[in-house]
Order: C-alpha cells, then structure tokens, then sequence
C-alpha cells in the first residue's frame, strides 16, 4: 500500500511494500521471480536472433513473432527493475511520474501483445482458409503498415489516459483527492474497446479457420491445420484469462485481500504458463532449420 507524508499535494512519493504479508519471504520469491524473468528474457533474446539471422524464417508468421518477442521483453524489462530495486535493495520510494512511465510500458505493451495476437489470428485464418492468396495478402509492406498501426493505436489510447492520471492530486492517507469516475470509466471503455473487441475477432477467426477445417478430408490435413493454431490458441488463454482478471478484480472486488491483487498482477507480468510458449516458438524455429 502507498504511504504519503504531506496533507495535499500534487507529486506524490508512493512507498512500495512488495507482497503483503510474506515480507519474510521476500529474498527466495525475488530469487524465483528472477528465474522467471531470465527464462523468459533469454527465450524472447533467442528467438529474436534465430528469427534475425535465418533467412528461411523471413516469413509473415515469424515477423509477428518476433514482435511479439519484443512486446514480452518491453513487459519484463521495466518491472524487473522495480522488482529487484523492491527486494534486493530495499529501494522502496517510488515518484508519480515514474509510476506513469511504468504505466505507459506495462500498459502499452499489453495494448500491443492483443493486437499482435489479433494480427497472428489473421495470419493463421489467411494461412488455412486462403491458402493459394497467402503470400499475395500478407507482404513484407503491409506487415510493417500494420506493425506502425498497431503502434499508434497503442499511442493513442494510452496516453490520454495517463495525461488524465497526471491532473490527479493526493492527500493524506487516500489514493486522490481527485474525482477518479472519469478515469475509471475512461480505463473501462479502453478494456471494451481493445482486449474485448480484440478477443472477440480473435474468436471470430477460429470460428472460420473450424468451418473450413471441417472441409478437409484429409486427417492428416487437418491435424497439420490444428497444429499450426495449437501455439497461437494457448498464448491467446495465457494471456487475456490473467489480464481480464486485473482489470475486473479492481472494479468489483475492492474487499479482497490485498494478496489477491498482487498475485494476478504478478501472473500477467511474468506469465510463468507464456515461458512454455517461448520454448514452444523456439522449438518450432530449431525444427524448421534442421530441415
């Protein structure tokens, strides 16, 4: 819980406790949670370089890939510095503005993982369903025009609201002295209108990708089909089950425990399930250069 020293005032310092009650444990969960981070910052690191220095992998499926690495590696970066900041050196004071700039990252490439995956969901339904068209739809040119859509949309919705965050004003013991209705609703309607929409079109495309599967005769034909969207399916799950249970947890669980919270925080960071992921995208890549 943030602790304040002044009555009213508009720069707040916030004092970051780590995990309430298991204070104890602090130094083995931080040896944990740095296990955690450097599998999953070594796993995005190789399949960045496997991607960036194979030539067969230039390919649209492995682009989008690659940028998904690099939205994962965006997300670990800047908490585990906080984290160790936390726990090994007891670095507990933490200014406003670094928490909007910490907000900017973890919110922004969050933003971007969903469209990413919203993006890899089209892929695999022009891959199976509009085979023939495949190279002809997705080219190198739109790929990047939909990489620099992605980032101004990501722009766009984030940072309005942390110029609504950065008007807030706090006193005493209270979070803000500042009405938070507009913000709430303002941060609701950028969850509806982002991983919602996102989810739904990502469930929209499977729906297709399963009606044209059940076309194929072949069974080898269709289980080549599932295994393509097997990868994609489980990072869709790993990653929107934990981030809609942070953004509704806050809104209609405010008398939950304090664990609670922190724990699901703490799972759509690290996201322990997405380092299988990371091995299962890298062993997809060794596979093709061993062919």
């Amino acid at each position: 819980m943030p602790s304040f020293n002044q009555s009213i005032f508009h720069s707040a310092v916030f004092f970051l406790t780590g995990i309430p009650g298991f204070e104890t444990y602090h130094a083995w969960i931080s040896n944990l949670f740095c296990c955690l981070f450097a599998i999953a910052i070594s796993g995005n690191g190789m399949i960045l370089f496997v991607i960036s220095t194979e030539l067969s992998l230039h390919e649209p499926m492995y682009y989008f890939l690659s940028m998904l690495s690099f939205t994962d590696l965006g997300l670990c970066l800047p908490t585990l510095v906080t984290m160790v900041g936390i726990f090994w050196f007891n670095a507990r004071e933490i200014s406003f503005d670094v928490c909007i700039g910490h907000m900017f990252f973890i919110h922004g490439f969050t933003l971007m993982e969903s469209l990413l995956l919203l993006a890899m969901a089209f892929d695999r339904y022009t891959a199976i369903c509009n085979p023939l068209r495949y190279d002809t739809i997705l080219t190198n040119s739109r790929i990047i025009k939909v990489g620099f859509a992605i980032v101004i949309r990501v722009t766009t919705v984030v940072v309005p609201l942390l110029l609504l965050l950065k008007r807030l004003s706090f006193c005493g013991s209270h979070l803000s002295c500042t009405d938070t209705e507009i913000i709430s609703a303002f941060g609701l309607a950028i969850v509806i209108s982002t991983g919602a929409l996102d989810s739904v079109l990502i469930l929209l495309s499977y729906v297709l990708i399963i009606h044209s599967m059940l076309s194929i005769a072949s069974p080898e034909e269709w289980k080549k089909a599932f295994g393509t969207c097997v990868s994609h399916i489980s990072a869709v799950a790993i990653f929107y089950i934990p981030m809609m249970s942070l953004s509704l947890v806050p809104r209609f669980g405010k008398h939950a425990p304090p664990l609670l919270h922190t724990l699901i925080a703490n799972i759509c960071l690290v996201k322990t399930m997405q380092i299988c992921k990371f091995f299962r995208a890298f062993g997809k890549c060794i596979d093709i250069l061993s062919i």
